[in-house]
């Protein structure tokens, strides 16, 4: 099968064919570290993340490149305001991004380039566009003159005669054009800055991601990613920087992400509904977040709310119950005389068209909200399978719902929505105390404990003893375990 993705320099899906066979060169711009990245930050990451996942998990081998930006305005500025270095400031919210980023369960990158670590080879390509006419020097500074390069506001759809100064074009005298922007500023005191052909001074932003992704990748990027806020000026300067200095391709496809509001409103600090993602994360796990933004396409705005969270919290669990319920029944032994042929033959044939969706779904540019609805449609089904016929499960039925319990696990997993195993070695230590005081058990182990709790249950229950029983029900409740009576005997789940 073809994946199709939407070039936003074509305006249009495309078929895609990275350079090399079977390979994926694929550059995201990362974060500028002076603060903790906010939720609409980390969409754009998750969505990347989950692009990648999936080009994985249908065989390519992706190179994932991603820079940090330690040198910048709003860095020096908050190294000012804390009275520190720009350097510290970069290192400590480097340090939470990443911690950001793991427990959101986004893959490290392949390589994570420092802007402060590739001067040398910004120097390089500003002198090339220099020797090329596309630059020029301006009292230490140098700019690149826009209009030196034909194709300029082919990637934003901007026409370069319509365009002004304002609030993304600096407003300088020395430019030969509104329009043309800074590849080096010159040293301002105070300011982290490299000695170079022109001065003392430190790179202009955009150059960075250019020189970065052709050092750690080649030209052309197959893909070159971010939100649909940079295509305007960031990426249409990066492309012309990058094209006009090596007179080639820089990026086959673009593909760009839409942004996040909150309860229908921009995020922005005014309207006091700025958040943080470690705060989000504080309470809710990460499989809820990626829930509630998967359920979105990439490319659409998303509505972020806490009402949309609880939705997403609920509809892991259910996700979790089947998993749970599936896992349950594969690990008993057969006891029923079979199911009727044509509902068997009704659940394999969904878990083999669910599976067929889902890639027919993600192929078409990552479309995440209908590959995860044919998942959860699959759950629905094998639920209602499960509880229509589970006196009657025999082993070829086990076999079927367990192939149902592995796929929604496989599938989830390629978008990073990992369902991890029940395991008695996740139980509370505590579980051996409330064992040792209402079954009388004398050992150590929480598995052997949960055991005789069920076991003490049962001889409560056999014997009319309701307040036994119920206090072992009530003692493994309190500690976050469920009792749940089945036909098939009692079940124990812990969360």
């Amino acid at each position: 099968m073809t994946i199709r993705v939407y070039n936003t320099m074509t305006r249009s899906k495309e078929e895609f064919v990275p350079r090399e066979a079977g390979k994926v060169a694929m550059y995201v711009c990362g974060p500028t570290v002076y603060n903790h990245i906010h939720i609409g930050n980390a969409r754009t990451f998750l969505s990347f993340d989950v692009i990648r996942r999936y080009l994985m998990w249908r065989g390519f081998q992706v190179t994932f490149v991603q820079n940090i930006t330690d040198v910048d305005d709003k860095i020096i500025k908050r190294a000012t305001e804390e009275r520190r270095t720009p350097a510290e400031i970069a290192e400590t919210y480097t340090l939470a991004f990443r911690s950001a980023m793991d427990e959101l369960g986004v893959l490290p990158p392949t390589r994570q380039p420092f802007a402060t670590q590739t001067i040398p080879a910004m120097i390089d390509m500003v002198k090339r566009l220099i020797e090329r006419g596309h630059a020029y020097v301006a009292d230490g500074d140098v700019y690149f003159s826009v209009r030196s390069f034909p194709g300029y506001g082919a990637l934003s759809g901007r026409n370069i005669d319509e365009l002004e100064s304002g609030a993304r074009i600096d407003v300088d005298e020395r430019k030969q054009d509104p329009l043309d922007f800074a590849l080096w500023k010159s040293a301002k005191p105070g300011e982290p800055h490299w000695p170079s052909p022109w001065g003392e001074g430190r790179p202009g932003w955009h150059l960075e991601c250019s020189v970065m992704s052709e050092g750690e990748l080649g030209l052309p990027l197959d893909i070159h990613g971010g939100g649909s806020d940079l295509v305007f000026p960031h990426h249409e300067n990066e492309r012309a920087q990058s094209e006009a200095a090596t007179g080639t391709m820089f990026a086959r496809y673009w593909l760009h992400g839409g942004m996040l509001q909150i309860n229908a409103e921009k995020m922005s600090k005014s309207l006091g509904n700025f958040l943080f993602l470690k705060d989000v994360l504080a309470r809710y796990p990460a499989p809820v977040i990626r829930l509630l933004m998967l359920q979105t396409h990439y490319r659409s705005p998303l509505d972020f709310s806490d009402a949309r969270l609880e939705e997403a919290r609920a509809a892991l669990e259910r996700i979790e119950n089947l998993v749970r319920n599936l896992r349950w029944v594969g690990e008993r032994e057969p006891e029923g005389s079979g199911v009727p042929r044509p509902a068997l033959e009704r659940l394999s044939s969904a878990i083999e068209g669910t599976r067929a969706k889902f890639i027919e779904e993600m192929d078409d540019d990552f479309n995440t909200a209908a590959a995860l609805a044919s998942v959860f449609e699959l759950a629905r089904t094998a639920n209602s399978f499960v509880s229509e016929h589970q006196g009657d499960i025999g082993g070829v039925e086990r076999a079927v719902l367990h192939s149902a319990e592995e796929l929604v696990t496989d599938l989830l997993g390629a978008l990073g929505v990992d369902i991890a195993p029940e395991t008695a070695s996740s139980y509370p230590p505590d579980v051996v105390q409330v064992a040792a005081e209402l079954a009388g058990y004398q050992g150590s182990d929480p598995q052997e404990a949960v055991r005789a709790l069920l076991a003490a249950r049962d001889a409560a229950r056999s014997e009319r003893n309701w307040a036994a029983a119920d206090a072992v029900r009530d003692g493994l409740e309190m500690l976050g375990f469920t009792v749940e009576d089945t036909p098939q005997g009692v079940r124990v789940i812990y969360r």
